[in-house]
């Protein structure tokens, strides 16, 4: 049966509606969550927590978990073929998680939801929210089944195309590059499993990078990306794309999928007593993996924000999250998009490009910074 009320209501059960629930609930707050979905994800979709967000979650509990499961990776380079052009180390930043994680998105979403329910949480599926209607002192929303749910605050986590930003009146104004990328999680002989590379080839861009089962993450910018990608393209990626050493071999195809990059941030996080997190506040670039880090970023500061809003009544933080997270994705967007412009440069400029950049890898501050960036630590 579905609530009559609730302090909050969540919409989108992924990663930033589970970890905003979870604040919440530890907070001591009712909350519901709802999501379409009839399960949860079982891709691997996102698949990098860097060392911030760690640091962050460890405020609902779940970063010992995660880390137990992910895999510790304390290098990323990025490279053409064999060659590197920008080593990058994160072993030396300021932070009690010196390495990025990698970790399926299934596995982090279900780390999530066995802390929301130990907490008292639930998830109510396969429920879509279709309408809200807000006053002064409430806010309700309408399920596809009829159902109405009151509550004090909604939070809109329910993707890029949210029906709750829309029917707040929220904007999301933005660009969609004209690129196309194959994304295909692989098994493979000869492939180095000791850091993250992005390969600034010739041919194209290619991400390589561990994942815990031993299996590899591919993502490539292609002029026509597959449906259903096979072993024999996976191969040609690498065969053109990637390290010449060990000559690696593409055993076994697990999940491929294609996509388009959008760069959008909402215009305002906030309608009055609707707040916008994760990809429905902001999508871009999965350069240099910020994606779920900034949702989950989101998550945690706006949990605590709503917790303040509703014991002391005191509205303030919650346009103070509204503008801090949106300055912080804007940031983040940026940065995406310039790893995603200089690896997408015309061909005939490439071999150019990748000069400039062993040169001016050579000067510390460029790898820290890059390092201290992609952890979320720009400013330590």
């Amino acid at each position: 049966m579905t609530p009559k009320s609730a302090e909050v209501v969540v919409v989108g059960a992924g990663p930033v509606g589970l970890a905003v629930a979870a604040g919440l609930r530890l907070h001591g707050h009712s909350v519901v969550v709802v999501d379409k979905q009839a399960e949860g994800s079982n891709t691997s979709r996102a698949s990098v927590i860097h060392a911030r967000t760690l640091e962050m979650l460890e405020q609902i509990g779940v970063t010992k978990r995660l880390v137990e499961l992910g895999l510790e990776l304390q290098d990323f380079a990025i490279r053409d073929g064999d060659r590197r052009l920008v080593p990058v180390s994160f072993r030396d930043l300021p932070t009690a998680y010196p390495f990025t994680l990698m970790i399926p998105q299934w596995q982090t979403e279900q780390v999530l939801l066995e802390r929301l329910e130990e907490l008292g949480g639930t998830v109510l599926r396969p429920y879509a929210a279709t309408d809200l209607t807000q006053s002064a002192d409430s806010v309700e929303v309408t399920l596809d089944n009829g159902d109405v749910i009151k509550a004090q605050y909604v939070v809109a986590a329910d993707g890029m195309h949210s029906t709750i930003r829309e029917c707040a009146g929220l904007k999301m104004p933005g660009n969609t590059l004209q690129l196309n990328f194959s994304l295909v999680d692989v098994r493979a002989d000869g492939l180095p499993a000791e850091e993250v590379s992005l390969s600034f080839a010739t041919a194209g861009l290619l991400v390589i990078a561990p994942l815990p089962d031993g299996s590899f993450r591919l993502v490539a910018s292609v002029d026509e990306a597959p449906e259903h990608p096979d072993a024999a393209y996976a191969q040609r990626l690498l065969a053109t794309r990637g390290p010449k050493k060990n000559s690696p071999r593409v055993t076994e195809v697990i999940w491929g999928s294609r996509f388009r990059i959008h760069e959008r941030v909402a215009d305002n996080y906030r309608a009055g007593r609707v707040l916008l997190a994760g990809d429905a506040a902001h999508t871009h670039s999965p350069a240099g993996g910020q994606g779920m880090n900034l949702g989950l970023r989101d998550a945690i500061t706006l949990a605590d924000a709503l917790s303040t809003a509703l014991t002391q009544g005191e509205e303030a933080v919650l346009d103070a999250y509204a503008t801090n997270s949106r300055a912080e994705a804007l940031r983040v967007v940026a940065l995406a998009h310039r790893l995603t412009r200089l690896a997408n440069l015309p061909r005939l400029v490439r071999p150019l490009r990748n000069a400039v950049l062993g040169l001016a890898a050579r000067l510390r501050t460029t790898q820290t910074g890059l390092a201290k960036q992609l952890a979320g630590l720009p400013n330590r």
